[in-house]
């Protein structure tokens, strides 16, 4: 599984008592973007398309970001879809609505 490319939905609550909520989760979302891998950001969670061991590394230094951003807590969810063969891509869910 580690080879395949997988779509992992990350949401991160954070809490500080000196930052806006909204701010932190821009750094977030910062580091997802400098990555290099597909994503797309919704209004609740950024859904991140790639190898399931470079997400989950990932997943990882966005939780990082939180924290230097200001963070005093998180609060971090993630949904995993793969597949027993093949892969998974957000432009094979999300074709049909895309204008």
């Amino acid at each position: 599984m580690k080879d395949k490319i997988v779509n992992i939905a990350v949401q991160v609550l954070p809490t500080a008592k000196d930052k806006h909520p909204y701010a932190i989760v821009d750094e977030a979302i910062a580091e997802i973007a400098a990555s290099g891998l597909n994503y797309r950001v919704t209004p609740f969670e950024t859904v991140i398309e790639g190898p399931y061991e470079e997400v989950m590394r990932l997943v990882e230094k966005v939780q990082d970001a939180c924290y230097k951003a200001g963070a005093d807590s998180l609060m971090c969810y993630i949904k995993i879809q793969s597949r027993a063969e093949g892969n998974v891509t957000i432009s094979d869910k999300m074709e049909k609505y895309d204008s």
